[in-house]
């Protein structure tokens, strides 16, 4: 029994002794598990955040450091390390908050008002509040806001996750995001939202942009909510929150406003571009207005002096400082202007010079002469026209004048304008000394056009000024009479045909052609008639030649074209398909002018086929310009046109051109039959083309047909189709209708 009592002594001692033992051991682990898990914190655990860094002052780049800074990342930076880590913000790239969860470089995301879904569906896991952040709204105006559940709301898309907040506590409230605050104002501007919606601090920095100054914060509108960071609900994650919490809630309120007054005591906004323009706009516009108009008056003050300066140049350099006239280099090159300028005005040249002028500067005295040339001067220059037609002082007492050839009235009143007033300058004065001026003339010719040689004009002028002045007779004399009456008759045709092409002054005339075989009329030529209002009709021979030299045969031409276009059009509708023979002048073909394409126009638009037309070219131009009418005649040919060589035969004839040229008909000139020399010799020539025509398998057609013999000579040698007067005369187009009916009739 004692033995029992003892061994239960001795093991309650032993079991005393191991509690004994464990309760030390418990008590040291308790005592030194704060300092492991201290030594655990100090080891420098480090998180990650994301954060915006659009949201001044809450997130925002340093200006200076470019590195992240706010009133949400000082507080972070406190709470964490309270909780032992150390923290490093890193700006979020994704378009959400709630894409951001899905990306694991990010140990927290910050800010969310309470947990979401990331994107891709992950639940998440928020911290306690670290502050609580006040919402806003702002309006357009100050017109009273709603209730927030009947309110439509305007958000930055990054807020998306504040948003699924905002609806959680507003059901009602109808929220719609957008990428940037310009396109939020914008929508709150045209009405699109009611309001938009954003914590108070961001507002105090967005708002100080001056454009925004209409923009109106409602303060009774405001809402709180919380600011926490986030993270995807894992271990991991949770055990941030967890470690997280402790620290944020070691924050003490004096730390949380400390941190919200730092930042938004500073000055944080800076003007961009935009707002100095906003702000200062009129003022910078009125500033450019100045510097525009400062710049344009000293370029226009520069521009006048230098043209001032070039102008007193030119003074010095082409007019005569008494008479203010062109002096010789001034009169040759506005000469040389105009001629290039007028190159189908008629001009004549005058040099004139008063006679024995040095007998008035002796006897009257120098003054007296400068007096005289100076009325001369003036007198002249009122009477003549600036704009093409020029005087000039070419030294002492003569003066050369390039005029218009005008009529004999235009000359009776130079005459009484100038010339007699000049006649009777000392006469008016009291003197008894009548002035005599010696003038010679020289009429332009086209050759002068072309090779202008101011210099040799006037020695032309000056050999028909010396002639009046040795003869002591007359007034004035032509170098060349006969290029006096030429001139005037081409002024008055080139002066008149625009309004006589307009009046209908010029006809378009038939002279039929005939198969002498049948005595049917197979075809006609159009040939112009001119009723001219002072020279009376006029034929081809005689304004042809002129309108070619003058350059302006192509306007007569076109309008014989469109005229025999529209008469074979007329006739088309009353059933009568005519052809007709039209002639092209060598001038008309050029190589800026496409003739082809004008008469491939002209039947398309009256609707004709093109062997309506035939083109007659003269022998003589393929001649003179073989590449261009050989290329133009192929290409006629090409479009349906039939191709005539006119003149055949009027002194230019040659096989080689009968090889190269690609035409449809010959157009035989009886030069042959009705010239001087051996007629038999005559009659050979003839049989023989007509022959060499037919086996070329070329058409032929006389022309020019005067008498009976000549038709049946013609017929003889095979040649059936024929014009000229034995069998019509050129007529107007009524009687020409008149005669194609009655031969019809009688068919």
């Amino acid at each position: 029994m004692n033995s029992f009592r003892t061994k239960i002594t001795s093991l309650t001692v032993s079991i005393g002794i191991i509690i004994c033992i464990a309760a030390v051991v418990f008590a040291f682990s308790i005592s030194t598990l704060p300092a492991l898990a201290a030594s655990g914190e100090e080891a420098g655990d480090s998180l990650i955040v994301g954060v915006p860094t659009d949201r001044c002052p809450v997130f925002y780049l340093n200006a200076d450091t470019k590195e992240i800074t706010g009133i949400g990342t000082d507080l972070m930076r406190l709470a964490a390390e309270n909780a032992g880590y150390s923290v490093s913000f890193k700006a979020v790239e994704e378009e959400t908050l709630k894409d951001a969860l899905d990306n694991p470089s990010y140990d927290l995301i910050m800010p969310f008002g309470s947990a979401i879904p990331s994107s891709s569906g992950k639940a998440s896991i928020v911290s306690d509040n670290i502050m609580r952040t006040p919402f806003t709204l702002v309006t357009a105006d100050s017109r009273s806001i709603r209730k927030f559940n009947d309110l439509h709301v305007g958000m930055l898309s990054s807020l998306a996750a504040g948003a699924e907040t905002v609806r959680q506590m507003y059901p009602g409230m109808e929220i719609s995001l957008y990428e940037t605050m310009p396109e939020c104002v914008k929508a709150l501007r045209s009405g699109e939202v009611d309001a938009l919606l954003h914590n108070s601090y961001v507002w105090s920095y967005v708002l100080q942009k001056p454009s925004y100054s209409d923009l109106t914060v409602q303060p009774t509108a405001m809402f709180s909510m919380d600011f926490r960071a986030g993270t995807p609900d894992t271990p991991e994650g949770q055990a941030i929150i967890a470690r997280l919490n402790k620290g944020i809630a070691s924050l003490s309120d004096t730390q949380r406003q400390a941190v919200i007054l730092d930042h938004t005591s500073r000055k944080l906004y800076q003007y961009d571009l935009s707002d100095y323009i906003y702000q200062y706009g009129l003022a910078i516009i009125m500033s450019i207005i100045l510097v525009i108009l400062l710049a344009v008056i000293t370029v226009q003050r520069i521009r006048a002096v230098k043209k001032s300066h070039e102008e007193k140049m030119r003074q010095l350099m082409d007019y005569d400082p008494m008479t203010g006239l062109y002096n010789m280099n001034g009169f040759r090159k506005r000469v040389e202007e105009l001629l290039r300028t007028h190159p189908d005005a008629p001009y004549f040249l005058s040099y004139n010079n008063i006679r024995d002028f040095k007998f008035i500067n002796d006897s009257l005295g120098r003054e007296a002469g400068d007096e005289l040339l100076k009325f001369w001067a003036e007198r002249s220059a009122e009477n003549l026209s600036e704009e093409d037609e020029a005087i000039g002082r070419i030294d002492a007492d003569h003066f050369a004048v390039l005029r218009h050839i005008v009529e004999e009235e235009r000359m009776r009143e130079d005459e009484i304008n100038v010339l007699t007033p000049v006649h009777d300058f000392f006469i008016d004065q009291g003197k008894e000394y009548r002035v005599q001026i010696c003038s010679g003339i020289y009429v332009l010719t086209p050759k002068d056009f072309r090779n202008i040689d101011v210099d040799h004009m006037l020695d032309l002028a000056r050999v028909a000024e010396k002639r009046v002045r040795d003869s002591r007779k007359g007034a004035f004399e032509f170098y060349n009479p006969e290029q006096w009456d030429k001139g005037k008759r081409i002024a008055e045709i080139i002066n008149y045909l625009p309004a006589a092409i307009r009046a209908g002054d010029i006809q378009v005339w038939y002279q039929p052609q005939v198969n002498y075989e049948t005595k049917m009329i197979t075809g006609a030529e159009a040939l112009c008639r001119w009723d001219h209002t002072k020279l009376g009709w006029l034929y081809p021979f005689d304004f042809i030649s002129t309108l070619e030299e003058a350059g302006l045969i192509f306007d007569l031409d076109t309008f014989v074209w469109e005229s025999v276009c529209r008469d074979l059009h007329r006739w088309n509708e009353q059933g009568e398909h005519r052809s007709v023979s039209v002639n092209v002048s060598r001038d008309d073909i050029r190589d800026d002018r496409d003739i082809s394409d004008h008469f491939l126009n002209l039947v398309r638009t009256y609707d004709l086929t093109p062997d309506q037309l035939h083109i007659e070219i003269t022998e003589t131009a393929y001649v003179e310009n073989p590449e261009i009418l050989i290329s133009t005649t192929e290409k006629l040919r090409t479009l349906g046109f039939q191709v005539e060589m006119d003149d055949f035969g009027s002194g230019y004839s040659s096989l080689h051109m009968l090889k190269e040229v690609p035409v449809d008909r010959i157009k035989l000139d009886l030069h042959f039959l009705t010239a001087s020399g051996d007629r038999e010799k005559s009659r050979i020539i003839v049989r023989n083309i007509t022959r060499m025509i037919n086996e070329l398998g070329m058409n032929m057609i006389a022309e020019g047909v005067e008498t009976e013999a000549q038709a049946d000579f013609l017929k003889n040698i095979g040649c059936d189709e024929m014009q000229g007067y034995y069998f019509y005369k050129p007529m107007p187009v009524n009687e020409y209708e008149k005669l194609s009916g009655q031969i019809q009739e009688n068919r």
